[in-house]
């Protein structure tokens, strides 16, 4: 291998990349249609990332005969953490002043996550959490990618390192990273299909996208001497792979497995034109054109502050997202990126004290880091105050001590409550965050999942059954239901899937075919039909897109439904169809709401035209539910009084918990009205 040059070449041609990713990056965020894939841009960064670190690693290799950890993350730190720091504290005051009350003290987890670099890790677990997939995204969302960067540089300079001293075959020095590389694409591959948000933000699944990078460092040298044309053909082919992917990709596309080796390989071959030794107007430079290195060199700080900035700018403004107003922030983010670059990155980046003091510059990074930390914990400890004054009696007191629970609940709802009271059960910021057991035991299974694992709650010895089945619309009686369990000593068996309707019929998740979810039916079916349960407590949202067009909804989803409920019946003594309960207001969420308006919870109301999402797939439920003859229960009358709008809470207990779900303290409270409608209809027997 030869000898390199102890000062790293000039390349424009990586800067202009870098420049394009960012800006692809951007007008992605921005909501720019035509850059829809933008964000291959992060995978663009990756490569650059790994192919100049890794460069800087070698050169200091051959020169030395060793590695520095403590000069290579003392130039990690002065590179990375004094902007990152200043957006971090800034983003914080800005979630303050204008985030949503309810999710502060998640938004500086996340500042402290981002701080730690972690945040991909929390981001990857969250995805996997249904109830949270309404959720607007966090305003250190954006710190994932750097996450992911430090992590990888824990591992590879040390991995250099043992290889350098033990390995004596330059090209074998690249052999361990070249396995790892292998077996991450292929973990990446693997996890698209079963956990989407692990495959994006995971590590594991990104890794080899920094070492592509980092391998093209190792063949450096035999590309500097690649023929002219070839060496164009490669700048110009990749930098066309870049942009095909930023605009035929499209947040449907499943990535990143096989789809992120378009704009890694591109980014690659990119910088692999580049490497040859030419003059300006030579192999890469058409990609390096004035413009985008000018925006390569702002691309770090632009990159930190237009998400902050898309997030909370509208609601500063008051004014909603679009694509104007998006634009005209992310300019305002490249403003302060070319800013910070002056006045704070380069000051520090190319102080000499820190250069020659590289356990000075260590000491300063995590002095940086610290500060962060602390603001996170102390933000945490004070959150913003949400609510009134006001103390109101208990809902599942009122119902619970009631001789008629439904009168009663009916005579509340037509007085709810017009102020967030002082002792809301539980703290408006804490009902997002409450699960039920089906949720905790993770009984409620995901998009992927084609079975349900065995989740038997009430009376586990009970020698009557009964099924809890649907979606998550019928998880969210799942309290209820477990309290009716054990006080009539039932064996509860809990059977619910993600989006998964009732009805027979194959309906669209994602960019294709739900068919996870009509294997997960059948086998549900066939084990109801095993249990031979007493009762089947059914219930599903009415929102769902058909795989295929229908001639006639209202009628081809009623068979639907209904053959579904002539097999229950033929295997439960009793079949209960539960419909899907009324929404809130579509306009915002109602915990949001709540949080905005606590004095004015009348602005959060939803009207009862609009509370029932889809009357068409409504009345063909219920119709399926009556051939079968099966019960038909309405819980409407349990959420909106019989006139005026439906209320968001109820005495001491707010009603729902997102855009459609009811709260688990809501639904709880509602034990005595279920029980009361099941002995009504005859379904149970008082005891």
């Amino acid at each position: 291998m030869p000898a390199r040059s102890p000062k790293p070449p000039s390349r424009p041609d990586i800067q202009a990349l870098r420049g394009l990713a960012v800006t692809l990056v951007v007008l992605a965020h921005a909501g720019v249609t035509f850059a829809a894939g933008g964000y291959v841009g992060v995978d663009v960064f990756f490569v650059i990332s790994g192919f100049l670190i890794t460069s800087g690693l070698l050169r200091e290799a051959d020169r030395s005969g060793t590695l520095s950890l403590r000069r290579f993350y003392a130039r990690r730190a002065v590179r990375i953490l004094p902007l990152a720091t200043l957006v971090s504290l800034a983003t914080m005051i800005g979630c303050r002043l204008f985030a949503s009350k309810v999710r502060y003290a998640e938004f500086m987890h996340d500042a402290l996550a981002g701080a730690l670099y972690f945040v991909n890790i929390d981001l990857a677990d969250s995805g996997t959490d249904y109830l949270r997939e309404g959720s607007s995204p966090s305003p250190f969302q954006h710190l994932w990618s750097l996450s992911v960067e430090e992590q990888f540089y824990l591992l590879w300079p040390l991995l250099l390192l043992v290889s350098w001293k033990l390995i004596r075959r330059p090209w074998l020095r690249a052999l361990p990273l070249g396995v790892l590389c292998v077996v991450s694409y292929v973990l990446g591959v693997r996890a698209i299909e079963s956990s989407p948000s692990w495959a994006y933000f995971g590590p594991h699944t990104r890794l080899w996208e920094l070492g592509t990078g980092a391998l093209l460092a190792f063949g450096a040298g035999a590309l500097e001497r690649l023929p002219r044309q070839l060496a164009s053909a490669c700048a110009w082919l990749g930098l066309s792979g870049v942009i095909a992917a930023a605009t035929l990709y499209d947040a449907d596309t499943p990535f990143p497995g096989h789809f992120a080796l378009l704009p890694v390989l591109g980014a690659a071959l990119v910088i692999a034109g580049g490497c040859r030794r030419a003059s300006p107007s030579d192999a890469a430079a058409p990609a390096a054109l004035r413009p985008a290195a000018w925006l390569g060199d702002l691309s770090y700080g632009w990159y930190l502050w237009h998400w902050p900035l898309l997030m909370l700018g509208p609601l500063a403004l008051g004014r909603t997202a679009g694509l104007r107003l998006n634009l005209a922030l992310c300019a305002v983010a490249l403003a302060l990126a070319w800013v910070s670059l002056r006045l704070l990155e380069n000051p520090v980046r190319f102080s000499g004290s820190l250069r020659r003091r590289p356990t000075t510059a260590v000491a300063f990074g995590l002095g940086l880091s610290a500060t962060v930390v602390s603001a996170a914990l102390v933000a945490t400890a004070f959150p913003p105050p949400i609510g009134s004054s006001t103390r109101v009696p208990g809902l599942a007191e009122a119902l619970t001590t009631a001789s008629d629970p439904e009168a009663r609940l009916t005579g509340l709802l037509a007085a709810p409550a017009t102020t967030l009271p002082s002792n809301l059960s539980p703290a408006l910021a804490a009902i997002k965050t409450k699960r039920s057991a089906v949720y905790r035991d993770s009984c409620h299974v995901n998009y992927t999942a084609t079975s349900s694992p065995t989740c038997e709650y009430g009376d586990p010895s009970g020698d009557k059954v009964v099924v809890l089945y649907g979606d998550s619309h019928a998880a969210q009686w799942f309290p209820a239901l477990e309290k009716l369990s054990h006080q009539y000593g039932w064996r509860l068996v809990s059977l619910t899937k993600a989006s998964c309707k009732t009805a027979d019929i194959t309906t669209v998740n994602g960019p294709g075919p739900y068919t996870s979810c009509d294997t997960w039916r059948e086998n549900a079916l066939r084990r109801i039909e095993q249990l031979h349960p007493m009762l089947v407590l059914a219930s599903s949202s009415e929102v769902a897109k058909p795989a295929k067009p229908m001639k006639d909804p209202l009628e081809d989803w009623t068979a639907g439904y209904a053959r579904v409920y002539e097999r229950l019946a033929r295997a439960a003594d009793q079949v209960a169809v539960l419909l899907d309960t009324p929404w809130p207001n579509a306009q915002d969420d109602p915990v949001e709401c709540a949080s905005t308006h606590p004095l004015r919870l009348d602005k959060c109301e939803s009207d009862q035209s609009e509370a029932i999402k889809d009357p068409t797939r409504r009345e063909a439920n219920r119709q399926g539910a009556l051939r079968a003859g099966a019960t038909v229960i309405d819980p409407k009358p349990w959420l909106c009084p019989r006139s005026g709008n439906c209320p968001v809470a109820v005495r001491d207990t707010f009603v729902y918990r997102d855009e459609s779900h009811l709260a688990e303290t809501y639904a709880e409270a509602l034990t005595p009205v279920l029980g009361q409608e099941l002995r009504e209809q005859g379904l149970v027997s008082a005891q």
